[in-house]
């Protein structure tokens, strides 16, 4: 089965329950008419507030409107794609973001997850999956994992667990959402090796976290080959080691 499996809506169709008014609130962005109606309908059977956008253009006026949860975007739309518009929005928002694309190879997934993407899903896709992913990213996003200290030092920078901020000295580095919910779970566990399934809570998702350290090795240490501060554990995953 995949998402052309979703029945389209018939009339008199009233039977589902609308979702209620603080469920999680998702951005579908899509230029294909009918792919946005059949994901609006099965997500919005499913318990969540959805909201729609063809294009780009269209989805920055929706974020500038509105507050969501998450995003799920498609990667080829006419003009600026999904994976420019991922890279532009993480310059300011932290907004979760699942990308759907018909090309689902290594490079094509390595290159959304470096320019902001929290997760992957290549069409076709199998509807219950899509919920699945959906459903493990706000768990991270919303998860309470901050240890009893509000901040650690690692170095030079300084990680607000209780804010997600980083800063070295008066300068905030930028962190997506998905960098902020590895560094939470790591500082609440501190020099505690954690394996690639603890910081994901997802196999689907464990294949990504190697690119996510890297990233984030890359804001948090002097010397990104040789960290001092998110190191490897040999044969066990990573470890945070605060000062």
């Amino acid at each position: 089965m995949s998402v052309n499996d979703i029945a389209p809506a018939q009339d008199g169709d009233g039977g589902k329950t609308p979702p209620a008014d603080d469920a999680p609130h998702i951005l579908v962005v899509d230029d294909d008419r009918r792919i946005r109606e059949l994901l609006k309908r099965y997500l919005s059977d499913n318990g969540y507030r959805v909201t729609t956008a063809e294009h780009a253009a269209d989805a920055r006026s929706q974020l500038t409107g509105m507050s969501f949860d998450l995003m799920v975007l498609d990667v080829m739309m006419p003009g600026e794609s999904g994976l420019d518009l991922t890279r532009d929005l993480r310059r300011t928002s932290t907004v979760p973001i699942l990308v759907l694309t018909a090309r689902g190879g290594a490079d094509e997934r390595i290159d959304g997850l470096e320019r902001g993407a929290d997760d992957y899903l290549a069409k076709p896709f199998e509807p219950r999956e899509l919920l699945l992913r959906i459903g493990t990213i706000l768990r991270r996003t919303h998860a309470s994992s901050a240890p009893k200290h509000d901040e650690i030092s690692l170095g030079p920078c300084r990680f607000n667990i209780t804010r997600g901020e980083l800063r070295s000295g008066d300068r905030q580095i930028r962190l997506t959402t998905r960098e902020v919910q590895l560094l939470r779970i790591c500082a609440a566990n501190p020099a505690k090796p954690l394996s690639r399934l603890d910081l994901c809570d997802n196999e689907a998702a464990e294949r990504s976290i190697d690119v996510q350290i890297n990233r984030l090795r890359r804001k948090l240490e002097s010397d990104p080959k040789n960290p001092l501060y998110l190191q490897t554990v040999r044969g066990e995953g990573y470890a945070l080691m605060p000062d």
